[in-house]
């Protein structure tokens, strides 16, 4: 079974809120919130696919980026490289272009809701969370 590779984007807003995003339930991992992007294309550098993935699923154009963390992680249907940026700067407005539900949350209610099983997360994400509980945001 082939790695597939997807970008994510830990987006802020001006006010250090994060924006994620719920999953469609006829995917992948259908229902569960998530980091939004997408797969990165044969040829593609990661940031050109997180700049591509977040303008067609969220509507906003990164205009400042940086590497936060890579993720290797087994489902049993399928294998993934999770490839996270951190995104300080874009223009437009975050809204689901693809009618999935979408919220700005903080880092303090999204690590205790995560937590409490509120809102809930693939497992591939886990490590993500866990570092950020670990380290927070450096803006």
């Amino acid at each position: 079974m082939n790695r597939i590779h997807v970008v994510a984007g830990i987006v802020l807003g001006a006010d250090q809120r994060i924006f994620i995003s719920r999953r469609a339930d006829h995917l992948h991992q259908g229902g569960l919130w998530e980091f939004p992007g997408g797969k990165v294309e044969a040829g593609e550098e990661a940031d050109a696919a997180l700049a591509r993935e977040l303008f067609e699923e969220i509507d906003i154009y990164v205009t400042q980026s940086q590497p936060y963390m890579q993720v290797q992680h087994d489902y049993v249907d399928k294998k993934v490289l999770l490839d996270i940026w951190q995104v300080d700067s874009f223009s437009g407005i975050a809204q689901g272009k693809e009618g999935q539900q979408c919220r700005w949350i903080s880092l303090a209610d999204l690590l205790s809701s995560a937590a409490a099983g509120s809102l809930l997360f693939p497992a591939g994400n886990q490590p993500i969370l866990q570092r950020l509980r670990a380290d927070g945001l450096k803006a």
